[in-house]
């Protein structure tokens, strides 16, 4: 069978038996190939890796220390491109039994049949399903879905299929962690690359209480692109305000700008400010080296914005028949941000954009 050409990736951090029974039922289900990654786990897990390493065809790589799910499955990942070369492709896998080896199956079929990435989404409106798991997924995909504009079931599920090809492109995504996941869904509908969702069962037992997912701190992971791009927002504005008043204390004090003081405070401020948030956008936010080529796509998406906030609050005010102040104010801010949110996917797909359209 053609499954058996395919590789399958189990990261594991303090894993219990179930990571023996994963590997035998997957085995039974026709998979022969597999990399089992110890990320960390300590010497009271070796007796549970070596049994299931000892299972025909698997492999076992070790982390001496925790590097995260993402380090766990990078480092599968470039063993699989270094000595499995007659694979097709490769599954990832979680290794607590929540992967029934039928849905294992159906995900891997489905990317042999495809030759794209295939994503074992689960069902979360189930009553077994926990709240956290339940409501995080919604979140994660409303966000995923408003910022990046793809419509994904289940941006952490853990069940994943890839076709050979794709395997080099996974290792230069960025994170160690849970983040890790997310990012790689953020480059792979950066980069067009065909994307295919099954739908699987949503196993959870004792509440999913053998996840090592710590809320706070791996949300804040999960999430760091798009925080990166409030705090700088933020930043921004916090300077475009400070150098409006520190011109206009400046001049007012020396009286040695001829030209209409507020214009010139406004202009000097917008121009340091949107400075600032090109460096701190490319460096911090998107990852990428300052060049001319971005700086004039940031400029041009600038000046657009511009024109349309403008136009769009002209327009409404006249289809409203506003006139209060306080009113054409209230139109600008919810005209700015959507505008906002737009503007940081023009940002990530087209102004920090790799050459040819890839990003990151």
């Amino acid at each position: 069978m053609g499954r058996r050409q395919i590789t399958v990736i189990i990261p594991a951090y303090k894993p219990d038996r179930k990571l023996i029974t994963t590997v035998g039922s997957l085995r039974e289900s026709g998979f022969s190939e597999f990399i089992i990654v110890d990320d960390g786990s300590g010497k009271e897990f070796e007796d549970i890796f070596a049994e299931a390493s000892s299972l025909p065809g698997c492999r076992l790589l070790r982390h001496e220390i925790n590097e995260g799910k993402g380090a766990a499955i990078k480092t599968a990942v470039k063993c699989f491109t270094e000595e499995y070369g007659n694979s097709t492709g490769f599954v990832t896998v979680d290794a607590d039994g929540q992967h029934l080896p039928k849905d294992v199956s159906n995900t891997a079929d489905e990317m042999e049949m495809t030759d794209s990435v295939v994503l074992g989404c689960r069902d979360f409106s189930g009553p077994d399903v926990p709240a956290r798991s339940r409501f995080g997924n919604r979140f994660t995909c409303a966000v995923f879905r408003i910022f990046f504009g793809a419509r994904v079931s289940d941006t952490q599920t853990g069940l994943r299929a890839f076709p050979a090809k794709y395997a080099k492109m996974l290792l230069g995504v960025k994170g160690n962690r849970y983040e890790y996941e997310t990012n790689m869904l953020i480059d792979i509908v950066s980069s067009s690359v065909p994307l295919t969702e099954v739908f699987i069962s949503t196993v959870y037992d004792d509440g999913n209480s053998s996840s090592h997912f710590r809320p706070v701190r791996d949300s804040i992971r999960v999430y760091s692109r798009i925080i990166k791009y409030i705090l700088s927002s933020m930043s921004s504005a916090l300077a475009d305000s400070f150098v409006f008043w520190l011109v206009k204390h400046i001049t007012v004090l020396g009286e040695i700008i001829p030209v209409p003081l507020t214009f010139t405070a406004s202009v000097t401020a917008r121009i340091i400010s949107s400075l600032l948030n090109y460096l701190i956008n490319s460096k911090v936010v998107f990852s990428k080296k300052t060049s001319a080529r971005s700086l004039v796509k940031y400029y041009i998406l600038a000046a657009v914005q511009l024109c349309v906030s403008a136009a769009a609050v002209f327009a409404l005010e006249n289809l409203f028949g506003v006139s209060a102040p306080i009113l054409s104010t209230l139109i600008k801010i919810i005209v700015d941000i959507l505008l906002w949110f737009i503007s940081f996917r023009i940002q990530h797909r087209w102004v920090f954009a790799e050459k040819g359209g890839n990003n990151d």
